[in-house]
């Protein structure tokens, strides 16, 4: 169906420079603007924001303290608020509070105590299996988010990544790079503990950090941004 636009603030000179053009080119004037405005639609389509930030903190009241402010700015930005961690963390039960998307899919894949549910005999089948299940469970959480966002931009908080990265970080890199490289629409945050980083080897945390576009780091009210550079040796005796 089509509809008819009334386009106001072209002046006689840009109006006939318009439909010169069109002569010498055989279309109609309406045929110009409409390319136009498809090319326009296009060009925003294709910046559509897609980023994949880092969040670190260290205790619950500072992720408490960020959620509420989080929630307010989603609100304003008219993104789709959704979420993905365990059910009985007092982030999850806050975000569900303010009516959040919860796009956790239920048996949840780790126990209370964050540990991985093992159901084969042996240790060698269990470690296999869990990791295979670990990784097609997060895919599973990823494309039902992604379905329920319907398109829309979304204002993402994952904090199953956290129990994924306190079991091993190396597999949640895993998982990191398989979302990195489909993003959904608009704003997702890794939201990692410094308990679950601090024991981790500096290689696969420079990796973690080079796999998201910004790194932030929570304290008490605040936030920092960390910055991340690759640096000459020399750097260490400049001043």
């Amino acid at each position: 169906m089509t509809h008819n636009f009334i386009i106001r603030g072209f002046d006689d000179q840009i109006h006939k420079e318009l439909g010169e053009m069109a002569n010498q080119r055989g279309v109609s004037i309406n045929s110009i603007v409409k390319d136009a405005v498809d090319g326009w639609l296009k060009e925003q389509q294709s910046e559509v924001p897609r980023k994949h930030h880092l969040l670190i903190y260290s205790d619950e009241e500072s992720m408490m303290w960020m959620l509420k402010s989080m929630d307010r700015l989603a609100k304003e930005g008219n993104l789709f608020r959704c979420f993905c961690g365990p059910p009985d963390s007092h982030s999850t039960e806050l975000l569900s509070k303010f009516k959040w998307f919860d796009g956790t899919l239920y048996p949840y894949i780790y126990s209370n105590d964050g540990q991985q549910v093992q159901r084969e005999q042996s240790q060698n089948q269990i470690l296999h299996k869990t990791q295979k299940d670990v990784m097609r469970y997060c895919i599973k959480v990823i494309e039902n988010l992604a379905k329920n966002a319907d398109n829309k931009q979304v204002c993402c908080m994952d904090l199953l990544i956290n129990d994924v990265g306190k079991s091993s970080l190396k597999q949640a890199l895993g998982i990191e790079k398989v979302y990195d490289n489909n993003r959904m629409a608009g704003l997702v945050y890794c939201a990692y503990r410094t308990d679950s980083l601090l024991n981790s080897e500096i290689k696969d945390l420079v990796e973690l950090f080079e796999l998201h576009d910004q790194v932030f780091i929570l304290k008490e009210d605040e936030v920092y941004k960390l910055h991340i550079t690759k640096e000459n040796i020399h750097k260490l005796f400049l001043n």
